[in-house]
């Protein structure tokens, strides 16, 4: 049920930049020598080498960049952006070195869901307008996204080498108490107001009417391929309801059986003729029809054309008038929100914990209970933040994570407020800042170790500036 939102932090922000620097530096590198001048005349702009890290220079023009890009999104600096930026991008080209000699791979579909995300992160930085963007980038969307698939694909790379680094620091739980037993009170974590929650689920019935009518859309669809009067693709762009791929032509990408819903997966694999259009396939999100683009292996890349049946006023207000009799019967004792969860909830996701809400911390390695108010659902946040321990809400209507209409009662189950953190009570959050600390220094010395054996060189501008990481002017 939680819902997460993409954080642009600035050490990633050098990220997105770094298909564009070696772009631009693949002509430039080739021509400079550790002898040879700091420009680079690239077209008719004369560009600067500000540093060069084993055979990639990082270019002014990067840098400025990506300062362009911080001030876009709102970023402020800590020192001189002038010596952290550079040194930002530097440090990703160590990673991204490494994760290509340790084959690191990320999948065509993850890169094509973050650079959605990133264009419609920047599309609400400027109210929505497709017309802004371009001009501000001084791109068409179309040219946009192309150049941002290489850049993030570089990004992912870096995340998992980071990941790959740090995957086997664990540490014990009496370092936990050491690290915190002398620690001054006023350095001791806060941990703020945690909720746990159980709900009820029912979701609205959708008429035989509206569901005859979305099928004879997508056969529709599938009739207009066969006859040659419209591309999968420019149908899917059209009308799917999949914003997430309805951009690329309803492609996925490349992606394996376990990340697909059972019933989609099922008709995808299945497919032989890149020519055919599948059956109309069911799935926990609406109904598709689906095209094979490829297979490799154990993977599978198709296209796809989501619709999703409309439920009727009618059909809601009878779900919320029945989650409202059966919050009736729970308020006057009849039975228990415990014993009513598994019988009348339909969310396969909490039913089975008699209703109660988790969140799988898998970076963490643990799956929680406690919520923040802001990491629940948003209507689920709403209803619970004024409600006492205990209670019982009255029915409402949402939209889960899956995008289907539901109707809900939530009790509040137990509520901690906001306090300093201890070892007996909050084992895992004071575990979680000993653990990130040890990576973060384990991080810090790979980067460290790694500059003393990788050739690098500073424009004589830079040398007097105070880095993170020593070791970078030899």
């Amino acid at each position: 049920m939680k819902r997460t939102r993409i954080l642009i932090l600035p050490l990633l922000l050098a990220l997105p930049l770094l298909g564009a620097a070696e772009r631009m530096s693949q002509s430039a590198a080739m021509s400079v020598a550790p002898s040879d001048t700091d420009s680079v005349k690239i077209g008719t702009i004369i560009d600067e080498v500000v540093w060069v890290v084993g055979d990639d220079a990082i270019l002014k023009s990067d840098v400025e960049m990506m300062r362009m890009q911080a001030a876009m999104e709102g970023i402020k600096w800590s020192g001189d952006p002038d010596c952290i930026i550079p040194e930002q991008i530097a440090v990703q080209k160590l990673f991204k070195h490494q994760a290509e000699i340790d084959s690191i791979e990320v999948t065509d579909a993850d890169v094509a869901s973050e650079v959605e995300q990133q264009i419609s992160y920047w599309l609400e930085m400027v109210d929505g307008s497709r017309e802004r963007l371009e001009e501000y980038k001084h791109q068409p969307l179309s040219q946009i996204r192309n150049e941002l698939r290489e850049e993030m694909k570089d990004r992912q790379m870096v995340q998992r080498m980071k990941q790959k680094l740090v995957e086997d620091i664990s540490v014990t739980p009496n370092e936990v108490r050491r690290y915190f037993k002398d620690m001054p009170a006023d350095s001791i974590p806060f941990v703020p107001t945690e909720v746990e929650v159980q709900i009820i689920q029912i979701t609205p019935k959708i008429e035989d009417e509206e569901l005859n009518r979305v099928k004879e859309e997508l056969r529709e669809y599938t009739d207009r391929v066969n006859k040659g009067e419209a591309s999968f693709q420019t149908l899917a762009r059209l009308y799917s309801e999949d914003p997430g791929t309805a951009r690329r032509g309803g492609e996925l990408g490349l992606v394996g059986r376990g990340t697909l819903d059972p019933a989609f997966a099922q008709v995808a694999f299945n497919l032989t003729d890149p020519k055919k259009v599948s059956k109309i396939v069911e799935s926990e999100f609406g109904f598709h029809i689906i095209q094979l683009v490829e297979k490799r292996g154990e993977k599978v890349n198709v296209r796809h054309i989501l619709r999703k049946p409309v439920v009727s006023d009618e059909s809601i207000e009878r779900a919320l008038n029945r989650l409202d009799s059966i919050a009736d019967d729970l308020r006057a004792n009849k039975f228990t929100f415990e014993d009513a969860a598994p019988v009348i909830s339909d969310d396969k996701d909490t039913r089975n914990a008699k209703g109660l809400m988790s969140t799988n911390m898998a970076q963490k390695g643990y799956t929680s209970s406690k919520f923040r108010m802001q990491d629940l659902p948003p209507e689920i946040a709403k209803v619970v933040d004024t409600m006492q321990v205990g209670q019982i809400s009255k029915s409402f209507q949402m939209i889960n994570q899956r995008g289907k209409t539901v109707c809900v009662i939530a009790k509040l189950k137990n509520r901690i407020d906001g306090h300093k953190a201890t070892v007996t009570e909050d084992f895992q959050t004071l575990k979680d800042v000993v653990l990130n600390k040890r990576r973060e220094e384990h991080i810090h010395q790979w980067v460290v170790n790694k500059i003393k054996n990788v050739y690098t060189r500073l424009n004589d501008n830079y040398k007097g500036c105070k880095f993170e990481y020593e070791g970078w002017d030899k």
